[in-house]
């Protein structure tokens, strides 16, 4: 049964889940009635963060324009430009045992493209959620409901993957910001033109 987590809260991955080595990130949304005449397009993101929770390059800047980081390690599976449909929106697939020993922190962040020339917002969405299941069983082992509690924010930082004496765990930060994905790229170490 999946642990579920509440925003702030953090849990161990791999010591409660010995051998557990390929693992999915599944992130989901629904858009909630609008009628501004601009389809809603959510882009999930990673960040490959060192230790200073920048990333090193522009190579682990994870996203459907650049699908795999980490040397392979980590894979966006694909953007879906509309969220329609059960079940998770976009995911992400990592093998934790080949993750460089320099990518400390793993940052799972959702954006709205093109948030500000569409007039959108995260008060639009709901139901966003993100969820970790092992890749080989299909198991369901951590979930994390971001709840309403966003209003003008454009780009959230939903959670990250983080080492900690060798092991692997989750946190759920479920951080809203304003700017979209220039914001956080800018706050993570990237230079945007």
């Amino acid at each position: 049964m999946a642990v579920s987590l509440s925003k702030g809260q953090k849990v161990d991955l791999t010591k409660t889940n010995p051998g557990l080595t390929n693992v999915v990130v599944g992130l989901g949304w629904d858009t909630n009635k609008y009628d501004g005449g601009s389809d809603f397009d959510l882009d999930s993101s990673v960040f490959l963060l060192s230790e200073s929770g920048k990333v090193s390059t522009e190579a682990d800047f994870v996203f459907y324009n650049n699908p795999q980081g980490a040397g392979g390690a980590v894979v966006h599976t694909g953007d879906n430009r509309t969220g329609a449909g059960d079940g998770d929106d976009e995911q992400v697939k990592i093998n934790l045992t080949a993750v460089p020993a320099n990518v400390q922190r793993i940052a799972f962040t959702i954006t709205i493209h093109e948030a500000d020339s569409r007039n959108q917002n995260f008060g639009q969405v709901s139901n966003a959620y993100a969820r970790i299941f092992n890749e080989t069983t299909g198991e369901e082992l951590i979930r994390y409901d971001l709840g309403e509690d966003f209003s003008i924010e454009t780009a959230i930082v939903v959670g990250e993957l983080y080492r900690h004496n060798g092991e692997w765990k989750f946190s759920a930060i479920g951080s809203g910001y304003q700017g979209g994905l220039a914001a956080l790229a800018t706050d993570f170490g990237l230079s945007i033109a």
